[in-house]
């Protein structure tokens, strides 16, 4: 069966980045905007009889959710043998349980139209923290591309001698593959969190820095309170000006200002979400993720 890769608004660096490395050809859909707010997408190329990959970004979620579906079904309805999502970030993993009642619980929900609309998904690193894989929500096969390993070739290239800070325990995942791949050692915050922008870190007691470069990583960095109150406890400890690493960047530029303040050297980012500080390329994981569901 042969393959096509579609790229959503947005996604076409990651498509054409996915066509080199699984050699197959890559389109762009075309969305048009009415007055009203309302799209149309078109395809341009035929898929019929083909194996049709979807490439999105969703960050803003709510602004490209649509897109998709429509692409999707438009893709199915004109021949489409296969559709498969590769979407390195999965959005709307937060909610996994109800917090207060009459709360809607989004991963269910938003996990219930995905597994409607494609066949198979590619994603990387969701946010599972009560959850033990995808499987518990989404009833299409999936596969969870890990980025620890670019983030440990990346550390390796720059940073000597680091030592892996995770800002709380949901990072701990994270952390301890990473330094377990590099043989270095790492420490855990533990945090309390008030609110949305509220949040309280505290360093383990009797964690030393031993003269390495600390480095906070965490899986999502979105208004940035958690990594910037960090970064003020490890600079308060003594331990010099953190490097700050997140798989997903949903930074905007108040955040990034806020880490800079909080004593932030760098600020780096795997390339999941298009963002200024992207630095960790992810695509040759990618393209191994979707390998396994290329077999006709």
């Amino acid at each position: 069966m042969n393959t096509m890769i579609l790229a959503l608004p947005g996604a076409e660096n990651l498509a054409q980045t996915l066509a080199s490395l699984l050699h197959c050809p890559a389109s762009m859909l075309e969305v048009h905007r009415f007055p009203d707010g309302e799209g149309l997408v078109r395809l341009r190329t035929g898929v019929e009889g083909q194996r049709v990959l979807l490439a999105a970004h969703l960050d803003h979620p709510d602004e490209k959710t649509l897109e998709l579906l429509f692409a999707a079904d438009a893709a199915r309805d004109l021949g489409a043998a296969e559709i498969g999502l590769v979407a390195p970030y999965l959005p709307y993993m937060r909610q996994d349980e109800r917090f207060r009642p009459g709360e809607a619980i989004t991963s269910r929900t938003y996990a219930r139209v995905l597994s409607a609309t494609v066949d198979f998904l590619v994603t990387v690193d969701p946010h599972l923290h009560r959850m033990a894989s995808l499987d518990q929500i989404y009833t299409v096969r999936s596969k969870v591309v890990a980025a620890a390993p670019a983030i440990a070739q990346w550390l390796v290239r720059e940073v000597p001698q680091p030592l892996l800070v995770g800002p709380d325990s949901e990072s701990e995942q994270w952390v301890a593959d990473v330094a377990g791949r590099l043989d270095v050692p790492y420490v855990i915050m533990t945090k309390e969190r008030r609110g949305d922008r509220d949040v309280q870190v505290r360093m383990p007691p009797g964690a030393r820095c031993e003269g390495r470069v600390p480095v906070l990583l965490d899986d999502i960095a979105s208004s940035g309170h958690t990594l910037a109150t960090a970064a003020e406890v490890v600079r308060d400890a003594g331990w010099g000006q953190p490097l700050c690493i997140a798989v997903h960047a949903l930074l905007d530029q108040a955040g990034l200002d806020l880490l800079h303040r909080a004593g932030a050297r760098r600020i780096v980012s795997c390339d999941t979400i298009p963002h200024p500080t992207n630095a960790i390329a992810l695509g040759p994981w990618l393209a191994e993720g979707v390998r396994g569901y290329l077999q006709d």
